[in-house]
């Protein structure tokens, strides 16, 4: 068989130990990003600069590749339909297109009979106005925003003027769980019925950013099993391949929600690198190439602290780690303040 080319789009750290996961296996990498001063050029074998729309940067990106996925999610659909038509697209572009409207995924869960917060749909002021049962809640728009982007938080119906919400965008408003704990369960599924699965990750947030990870979570036996048993039923429904993580809440009275999926790798599974035998990002690989898949095994117990901002500076000066500590550095040319940079994970 003559050697894989995989394309990623996208050069953000995701896209960076795609590439190394990548390299391990042999399967050189050509990642197209519209940042030139992406981290993942520092991994990758070939990096090609360009806007999502330049049709001709995007032709010459797919002529050179066998294999496309990417890192992130906010890919204009049309873009990754019309690469789709010459070289196959994993996870599916119409899978994509669906997790990128927050509406759309909730409803699709839900079909599922899967919990998820309540929510309804928001266009214009008057319909929060109308939904004092939906506060306090989440205000999001429907598409586009991660770690934190356009979300607002609304206790009560005065805090709309104070807020300056741009109406002119869709949003979902979501009510607010009381919320005991957050998980999220990775799954790398190759075909149906055939699929790797993490255990729970125990996830904290700070300033909507995931600030810590670690394993095992401590949540209840019940919790445990329904968590991974919905990661499945929702990567089957899709017919995915690849990485997918499912993010959820756990409420005080012990209640299990789905809060939303990613259709790639993830931030809260960064610790299966060393923590287990395969890494999210290896088993991503390995789904999206065809390659074989291999049982996991955990190696040990683990946690994980994102670097956020000048926080990366001390370990930049060659800080000397102990040996159950890896220190990943994203090679981010430009610090700033709520910026993931880099993290530490720790074996236990």
């Amino acid at each position: 068989m003559s050697k894989i080319i995989l394309g990623i789009i996208g050069g953000g750290q995701l896209g960076s130990m795609l590439s190394i996961a990548a390299k391990k296996l042999n399967i050189k990498t050509i990642i197209f990003c519209d940042d030139i001063d992406a981290p993942a050029k520092n991994f990758c074998d070939e990096f090609i600069f360009g806007k999502y729309d330049d049709k001709e940067k995007i032709l010459e990106f797919v002529d050179k590749t066998n294999i496309i996925t990417y890192e992130f999610e906010n890919i204009p659909y049309e873009t990754l339909n019309e690469i789709n038509k010459k070289k196959s697209v994993l996870p599916k572009p119409s899978i994509n297109r669906l997790i990128q409207h927050r509406l759309a995924e909730k409803d699709f869960i839900n079909k599922l009979n899967i919990r998820t917060t309540q929510y309804k749909f928001v266009e214009k002021k008057s319909d929060i106005e109308t939904s004092k049962d939906f506060l306090p809640g989440i205000l999001k728009t429907t598409t586009m925003g991660y770690d934190g982007k356009g979300q607002y938080l609304i206790n009560k119906i005065e805090d709309i003027e104070i807020l300056n919400i741009d109406f002119s965008r869709q949003y979902i408003l979501e009510k607010l769980v009381k919320l005991k704990k957050e998980i999220s369960v990775i799954i790398t599924r190759f075909s149906s019925n055939s699929y790797e699965i993490y255990e729970p990750i125990e996830n904290i947030h700070e300033d909507q950013i995931l600030k810590y990870s670690k394993i095992p979570a401590e949540i209840s036996k019940t919790i445990f099993d329904e968590s991974k048993e919905w990661a499945i039923n929702i990567a089957e429904e899709l017919n995915y391949i690849g990485t997918l993580c499912v993010e959820f809440f756990i409420d005080r009275n012990e209640n299990l929600y789905v809060n939303e999926i990613a259709p790639r790798v993830h931030n809260s599974g960064h610790l299966t690198i060393n923590a287990y035998n395969i890494s999210q990002f290896e088993n991503h690989v390995r789904a999206v190439c065809s390659l074989d898949k291999i049982s996991l095994k955990k190696i040990a117990n683990a946690k994980m602290v994102n670097l956020i901002g000048n926080q990366i500076e001390l370990y930049r000066q060659n800080i000397k780690l102990n040996k159950n500590e890896f220190f990943f550095d994203y090679l981010k040319k430009e610090i700033k303040e709520k910026r993931k940079m880099g993290h530490i994970t720790t074996l236990l």
